[in-house]
This record gives structure tokens, sequence and C-alpha cells, in this order.
């Protein structure tokens, strides 16, 4: 945990400080979270358990062939630094191994943080690309508390309501994404005139070719869906789901809220144009 001098407040990370830093962190996605046997994982895993495949020094030992084995949530999995942010700030370098009745509270604290340092990378996104001077306040403003939440102490951390905090960053949010947007609606017309608008069912739906600009997708279903060559620039996809969406040679370059987890989640090729803060998934290459 970092102490500030007193009047002094909390650095604001930007999105290269929100990426995960494995080699720093107590395996914390491999033991805090639960799963299922599916598509994504090959076993069932309780909360709060080590997943059986985690090395003695918190490495993977199939991590160089998680998709092979089953385990394909892994490789799409993004903490946005949170990891690190527990192990070494919060809990100071000492591991749930080392100190077993930790375990609780940091598996606990790891899913709050996961969460702010997600938001906080949205935010970073919006800042970068709002126009207004009032809503840029606004998406400042909350980045500040949000980071000066993320590097408070534990208790604070655990005592935060996230439900709060998750309504403000999606007002704010909204607000930045209906500004970007309306400037595509003026060159093409409003694209959510028909199915393509927010929360929209689009499993598996042809798209192909599409010129999307603007829409606001947030929050849909895009599963399986034919992006193909498709030009989504300023289109919302905050929460879209991406698995196994085709993005061979789409133009992702300028769309809003997108992370490297749905890109991983989806399929594509390196002719996919991806924002220059998200990186072509190692099972993309090739392709």
């Amino acid at each position: 945990m970092n102490i500030l001098p007193p009047g002094t407040t909390a650095p604001v990370p930007d999105q290269n400080r929100l990426r995960a830093d494995c080699s720093r962190c107590f395996a914390l996605c491999c033991t805090a979270f639960g799963f299922t046997r599916s598509a994504d994982f090959a076993i069932d895993k309780p909360p709060a358990s080590p997943c059986p495949n985690l090395g003695a020094d918190f490495s993977c030992t199939i991590h160089d062939r998680l998709r092979p084995r089953g385990f394909r949530g892994c490789t799409v999995f993004d903490c946005f630094g949170a990891g690190q942010a527990v192990s070494q700030g919060l809990f100071q370098g000492v591991s749930w191994r080392a100190s077993p009745q930790s375990g609780p509270a940091m598996f606990g604290a790891f899913k709050i943080m996961k969460q702010l340092h997600e938001m906080l990378w949205h935010l970073a996104g919006a800042e970068a690309r709002v126009f207004s001077p009032d809503t840029a306040a606004e998406v400042r403003e909350l980045r500040e508390e949000l980071a000066s939440a993320a590097d408070g102490t534990l208790q604070d951390l655990l005592d935060l309501d996230l439900d709060v905090l998750h309504g403000r960053a999606r007002d704010v949010l909204g607000e930045v994404s209906a500004e970007i947007r309306a400037g595509y609606f003026a060159a093409d017309g409003d694209p959510g005139a028909g199915r393509l608008h927010a929360g929209a069912d689009l499993a598996g739906a042809r798209l192909r070719g599409g010129r999307l600009c603007g829409a606001d997708l947030r929050g849909a279903c895009l599963i399986g869906a034919d992006l193909r060559d498709t030009d989504l620039a300023g289109v919302d996809l905050l929460g879209a789901d991406l698995r196994d969406a085709r993005l061979d040679g789409a133009n992702l370059t300028s769309a809003l809220f997108l992370t490297q987890a749905q890109v991983s989640a989806a399929r594509g090729t390196l002719a996919t144009l991806l924002p220059p803060v998200l990186a072509h998934p190692d099972h993309w290459k090739g392709s």
C-alpha cells in the first residue's frame, strides 16, 4: 500500500499502468475465482482455492498449452493490473501461502480492485476522447476518486459501495459515448435505428462488411457474430460479449470502451485493426 503525504492525492493511472504483471502477483486470478466445467474450463474449481495447475512459484504449469487443455477462459482473462496492486501494494509482498489467514481478505480485495481498475481503464479512454470540457471534468473527477479508493487501506477498499461507483461510471461513460457517436450520425445517419442497439441479441448475426460507425452496442450479445471487414469506428462496445465473434479484417482502432479480454475472446487475424493500447492475442497469430 502506498502511504501518501497529507494533502496529496493518489496518482491517476493511465491505461499503460493498468496492465497485468503476473510476475508480481500471487496468482490471484487462479485462486480467488471459481469456475465450472464448460467450453472455457476443463474442470470445476471452487472459489478461494488454487487451481490444480498452479505451480509452487505462482506460475501456471500449463501456460503454453492452456487452450488445447481446455482452459480457454484463462487465456482471455485480464485483471487490469489489480493482481500486482493487491499482492505488492495492499499485502506488501506477503502471499496467501506465506500467510494463509490473509487469503479471504486478499481474494476479496482482488475482486474489488479488479473492478476499480476496469472502471479506471474505461475512464482513461473516455478522457482521451471527450470533447465537452464539462464532461471531461466529470470524467477526471471520477478517475481521481477511483484512483484514491484503489490506493487506500484494505478496510476502505472492502467497504466501498461498488454499485454506486459502477452507476456513476456507467452514467459518465454514457455521456462520453453519446457525444462521440453523435459525430458519426451526422455523416451516416443513426445506425441504431434498426437492430443495432444497446443490449441487442446479435448472436451469430451476419454483419460482414457493414459500416457500423457510431452504433451503440454496449452490453450487446455478439457471440459468434460475423463482423469480418466491418468498420466499427466510434461503436460503443462497453460490456459487449464478443466470444467467438469473427473480427478478421475488421477496423476497431477507434471503437469505444474495448478491452483486451473482449479482443482475446474473439476470433481474428493480424489484419484486424485494434486500438494502440490493445494487442493481437497469441492465438490469432498465424491465422
